[in-house]
């Protein structure tokens, strides 16, 4: 169970391990110091104490989210419960599923081949990536 903190704030790398954006407090770590996490519109350290109704702006991936912290957590707990630290912006949801639309329609932006390689087309691109 996650243990509500009453305190000012908690650290930005592990409100976001305990709200459950990243699956370690080293990758959250990593995230914010790539500039993936936008705390009220500015970079982030990883340091640097969340509130409640603080705007995170959050990157994973293709993935972009902004959400309120509505709940302070030093400690990971269940998913319903990391869920109710947060609250997702209605343009984010809206512009997430936008996303995921044209993703589907476009098939992802992957170019397929019309089939598998041959032998020789294996060995020239084992040969493209040895020179890589």
């Amino acid at each position: 169970m996650t243990e509500t903190v009453t305190n000012a704030g908690v650290r930005a790398d592990v409100w976001l391990w305990a709200a459950r954006f990243f699956k370690t407090r080293s990758l959250a770590k990593q995230a914010i110091d790539g500039g993936k996490v936008e705390l009220n519109g500015a970079a982030c350290k990883p340091a640097k104490t969340v509130h409640v109704g603080d705007q995170l702006r959050i990157t994973r991936g293709e993935e972009r989210l902004a959400c309120v912290v509505a709940g302070l957590a030093e400690k990971r707990g269940p998913a319903p419960e990391a869920q109710k630290l947060y609250q997702e912006t209605a343009e984010s949801v809206a512009e997430r599923e936008r996303r995921r639309d044209d993703r589907r329609l476009t098939g992802g932006a992957l170019l397929r081949p019309d089939q598998r390689p041959d032998k020789r087309d294996r060995r020239l691109i084992t040969d493209l990536k040895k020179t890589l």
